[in-house]
């Protein structure tokens, strides 16, 4: 075989590795993240104070802070985002969220494991 053509194949072999790597990666916890539930909050019971909350699953775990006051939900900050971020999912959810004071909202579309997984955080930290 000319050493060109090695050359080609190991160039071919690896970009097909990697690719199959990046699929794995980003597909790894798309079932498991699809079928978490929002088990709401009790906003009633909590004092004024800043919550910290988690969620570890790969590429959507994320850590927030949220703001109670007077028993409300004033304000949700992300201090560790999930790997890849989609601009506006979670202005949007949080919003969603402190107008219903409970997280049993809907997700965000086309971000329902994100969004699934901010709303998780957020009971995370109230509910411990």
């Amino acid at each position: 075989m000319k050493p060109i053509l090695k050359i080609l194949i190991s160039i071919i072999f690896i970009f097909i590795l990697v690719c199959a790597s990046g699929i794995f990666y980003l597909s790894r916890g798309l079932k498991q993240g699809s079928e978490i539930k929002a088990n709401g909050i009790r906003i009633s019971d909590l004092n004024d104070g800043i919550y910290n909350g988690k969620y570890n699953a790969g590429r959507w775990s994320n850590k927030l802070n949220v703001t109670v006051k007077e028993h409300k939900i004033t304000k949700i900050n992300i201090v560790d985002d999930v790997t890849f971020v989609k601009p506006g999912v979670s202005d949007e959810l949080f919003s969603k969220v402190i107008e219903a004071q409970n997280t049993k909202v809907d997700a965000v579309s086309q971000a329902t494991v994100t969004s699934k997984a901010y709303l998780k955080s957020i009971e995370n930290a109230l509910n411990d």
